[in-house]
């Protein structure tokens, strides 16, 4: 039972630890969100850290499905698996963008390209594994959101 559980945990941690760390690093700045003047619909502050770690245990469920896949489509899988390691990094680096640097016009650029990558994930994802890919469609949507957030107040600020 390990051995088919094993793929799933490691990933969920992955994800985790590459969000965690993110946070950590921004953990100092946080604050700076209630400061900000914020267009309707934004959250508190509270949200986000539960969003992202369902987020980020869906990611690393969905990445340990396309993992499985390897025996089938090895290129495939590398292919898909690099992707999803593109959009985590971009994922990483997001929250230092605005919170620790400032700059909230940059960092709705990243943005964009984050969440260019997530769709380009996700067709990958769908090529391999079907449940995969919807496993992503929640973050895609949250990022949509970030977008929005991220953008007016960049305008408000």
């Amino acid at each position: 039972m390990w051995a088919k559980l094993k793929p799933y945990f490691i990933s969920v941690f992955i994800a985790l630890g590459v969000g965690s760390l993110s946070a950590i690093l921004t953990h100092n700045n946080m604050k700076i969100y209630a400061m900000l003047n914020k267009p309707p619909l934004a959250p508190p502050a509270i949200v986000f850290p539960i969003v992202w770690t369902f987020l980020y245990i869906l990611m690393g469920i969905g990445s340990a499905r396309i993992y499985l896949q390897k025996a089938e489509s090895s290129y495939e899988v590398l292919d898909a698996l690099l992707s999803y390691a593109l959009q985590l990094i971009l994922n990483f680096f997001w929250p230092i963008i605005f919170f620790n640097m400032l700059t909230f016009l940059f960092a709705f650029i990243w943005l964009i390209v984050l969440w260019t990558a997530i769709i380009k994930m996700i067709f990958k994802f769908s090529y391999l594994d079907t449940l995969a890919a919807y496993l992503q469609i929640p973050y895609l949507l949250w990022v949509t959101f970030a977008g929005y957030l991220n953008f007016m107040i960049y305008l408000m600020n």
